[in-house]
C-alpha cells in the first residue's frame, strides 16, 4: 500500500518551522507500516532546510520513507506534480480523525488511523508509546 503522510499535526504537533513534540502513536503506527512493506510518502509542506529537518527527524526515529513530496513510480506513468497514494493522512484532511488539545491545535489520532487502514484488530504494538520518544 502506498501511504502519503503530511508533518506538523499529523507525525508532530505544530511548531513549524520548528519540529513539534511527537503526536502520540505516530511513530509507532509509521514503524508499523514499514514493518508491513507498505511505501510510506511523506507528504508535506515543508521545503529546504525545514524539509531536510523533517527527513532527518523521520530517519532518526528508524521511519523509512519510500518518496518525500513525490511518489517514485509515478514519472514512468504521468507528469502530474500530484503524488499519487492510495491513502492520505494530514490534520486538515475532511474525516482524519483528530485529538484535541485545550488551547492548541488539533492533531491526527494514530489509534484510530491504524484501526481505519488495517481494521478493528489493529493494536498500537508499545502500549508505551505515548508520542513521546526521545
Amino acid at each position: 500500500m502506498i501511504i502519503a503522510v503530511d508533518f506538523d499535526g499529523t507525525i508532530v504537533e505544530h511548531k513549524y518551522p520548528l519540529i513539534g513534540a511527537p503526536v502520540p502513536n505516530a511513530i509507532t503506527v509509521l514503524r508499523a507500516f514499514n514493518q508491513l512493506n507498505d511505501k510510506v510518502i511523506l507528504w508535506t509542506m515543508r521545503s529546504g532546510k525545514e524539509l531536510d529537518d523533517a527527513v532527518d527527524y523521520l530517519d532518526s526515529k528508524g521511519i523509512k520513507l519510500w518518496g518525500v513530496n513525490e511518489n517514485p513510480d509515478q514519472k514512468s506513468w504521468t507528469d502530474s506534480p500530484k503524488q499519487y497514494a492510495q491513502i492520505y493522512i494530514d490534520d486538515a484532511a475532511l474525516g482524519c480523525p483528530l485529538i484535541k488539545k485545550e488551547g492548541e491545535r488539533p492533531f491526527v489520532d494514530w489509534v484510530k488511523i491504524g484501526k481505519a487502514v488495517y481494521g478493528e484488530g489493529f493494536t498500537i504494538l508499545d502500549p508505551d508509546d505515548h508520542g513521546r520518544q526521545s
